[in-house]
């Protein structure tokens, strides 16, 4: 079992930018999957993006998708979450979660996860 950091959150005006990073303690395996998650308050958590440890192949929710990037340095155990143009929809708990021979847009298959980040976008 790994666990996870996350950090970068804050507070933002719509158009900025924001970096999420999230440290991953434990060994990371070649077949494993990160991604991040978010939560609004009275909403479903939804899958925002996933990475793949091995090729560095990524997901993206269609909401995000073109101002979101996420990334990875398995040197340091982190993966990224660079997110631009920010909306006020955007705000949220933002969650890093990692899954092991899973496929990595399989959101529901997740199993290790953070304690969140708050990101709030403000118009």
């Amino acid at each position: 079992q790994v666990q996870l950091v996350e950090s970068g959150g804050g507070s933002v005006q719509a158009g900025g930018s924001l970096r999420l990073s999230c440290v991953v303690s434990g060994y990371i395996y070649s077949n494993d999957c990160l991604a991040w998650f978010r939560q609004a308050p009275g909403k479903e958590r939804e899958g925002v993006a996933a990475i793949s440890t091995a090729y560095a192949n990524s997901w993206y929710a269609d909401s995000v998708r073109g101002r979101f990037t996420i990334s990875q340095d398995l040197a340091k155990n982190t993966v990224f979450l660079q997110m631009n143009s920010l909306k006020p929809e955007d705000s949220a708990t933002y969650y890093c979660a990692s899954g092991r021979r899973i496929r990595c847009n399989n959101w529901q298959a997740y199993n290790d996860w953070g304690q969140g980040t708050q990101v709030t976008v403000s118009s």
